[in-house]
């Protein structure tokens, strides 16, 4: 049995959010497919991330020094343990699908948010002896789906696609080998044919449902 943890970056609903309906498409297919795998929904607008603050640095550097946990201020204490939640919750998932828009050619900042809360030094990834970065997340899948106005993945705007190159980035950085990706774009530029679109995003999303 495997654990997915189901990301979704947006403020509104699957009637509303291209990403979130061919997202909760997915995952109801994937549920299908695999009934006896447990689906964990991250709605990261509804949830405590702590940013990473003085409280966060300080609290840190306290415990480096040797200081225990109840030794940090309440609010250093606080919000170190539930990064620490966080990052554990990652670290026993086996896979991970990551639905998001594109607001000014980066996702939402509440995705950053809860990235800077799951790459953690000694947990998500380490530097060796020699200095050599060591991703420690290798046994993940990761799914990224995005929904953007432009067409970003290919063509005059591709310079400007930093949300699935970064989040790409981010998973290599912490050993995630390879990065599936759905986009739905163009659907700013080319109202039209936003139910194609969709339609050829979802296409791709039930496909690989069977076998992710």
């Amino acid at each position: 049995m495997s654990t997915v943890l189901y990301v979704t970056a947006h403020p509104l609903n699957e009637s509303v959010s291209h990403s979130l309906f061919v997202g909760n498409e997915f995952i109801q297919a994937y549920r299908e497919a695999n009934p006896k795998d447990e689906v964990i929904h991250l709605d990261l607008y509804k949830m405590d991330i702590p940013q990473i603050d003085a409280d966060v640095l300080n609290g840190w550097g306290l415990l480096r020094s040797g200081a225990s946990l109840d030794q940090l201020s309440t609010e250093s204490k606080m919000k170190v343990s539930r990064l620490s939640e966080l990052v554990d919750q990652f670290l026993e998932a086996d896979k991970i699908v990551v639905a998001n828009p594109v607001w000014n050619f980066l996702f939402p900042p509440v995705l950053k948010t809860y990235i800077d809360a799951i790459c953690i030094a000694g947990k998500t990834f380490k530097f060796s002896d020699e200095g050599k970065l060591v991703g420690l997340a290798s046994d993940k899948k990761l799914l990224h789906i995005q929904a953007s106005g432009s067409v970003l993945s290919e063509g005059p705007f591709s310079s400007f696609e930093f949300s699935h190159r970064y989040l790409t980035a981010i998973a290599a950085f912490i050993g995630i080998p390879s990065v599936d990706v759905i986009y739905i774009e163009g659907i700013g530029a080319s109202a039209d044919r936003v139910p194609e679109i969709k339609e050829k995003a979802l296409e791709q999303a039930l496909k690989l449902a069977k076998n992710f």
